[in-house]
């Protein structure tokens, strides 16, 4: 597993972005994890965060990409701090773009926020996590509609690796199923066991064997793609 990756993991941990335990999640599932992007709270935070993004979109996407486009609510700071990140790491500007949950009639009038799109332009998404795809089924005809762009893919810091909501693969899979674009994560939660299990963290043990075993639980009944 590359060194950025375990960072990640641990920053998720320190930042309490990753929870273990017993969470009833929006779908109704029971899940001995959760993870909240809403945990990233200060300017220190969202500068490693933006830096992970940037770093596995550089790893998938190279620089064939001008804008990082970010769905409300959670993807507008997502956006900002992954663009400013790939500018100081990879010396490149790229634009951020995201959406308005309703669209503004004067002033910077319009559904969009930051650039505005172009014919031409190739957009990467960037969301914190996809367990339905719902957010990629309301912005994606969003992006389409305002410019003949081309969405190269989608980036979300974690891969659940449970069955989207088609039943059969996961969200991630069922998305360049149904939209014919890339959808990759930063890391699996497959990559996170495999880092925290039985190993010791700041003096504790986060994945023990009876989380493993919830963990396994829970992806014998959801899981997909492991």
């Amino acid at each position: 597993m590359e060194h950025y990756k375990q960072e990640f993991i641990e920053f998720m941990v320190d930042c309490k972005a990753l929870k273990f335990g017993d969470f009833v999640l929006k779908s109704g599932r029971r899940s001995p994890f959760f993870m909240n992007a809403g945990s990233y709270v200060t300017g220190g935070q969202l500068r490693r965060l933006g830096e992970y993004y940037a770093r596995a979109i550089h790893e998938k996407y190279g620089d064939e990409f001008d804008i990082l486009f970010g769905p409300a609510y959670k993807g507008i700071p997502l956006s900002v701090a992954a663009a400013i990140a790939y500018s100081e790491i990879y010396g490149r500007e790229v634009r951020y773009c995201s959406n308005r949950k309703e669209a503004k009639d004067h002033g910077d009038a319009g559904i969009l926020l930051g650039s505005s799109l172009q014919d031409g332009d190739r957009v990467v998404m960037i969301e914190d996590v996809t367990t339905s795809g719902k957010s990629i089924e309301e912005t994606y005809p969003i992006l389409t509609a305002q410019a003949n762009v081309e969405v190269r893919g989608l980036m979300v810091s974690l891969n659940r690796m449970e069955k989207g909501p088609g039943g059969k693969g996961s969200a991630l899979e069922e998305i360049r199923e149904r939209y014919g674009i890339e959808a990759h994560a930063i890391v699996t939660m497959d990559e996170v066991v495999e880092h925290l299990y039985n190993k010791p963290y700041k003096g504790q043990v986060y994945i023990d064997d009876s989380l493993k075993a919830a963990i396994d639980e829970y992806y014998g009944v959801y899981g997909a793609g492991r």
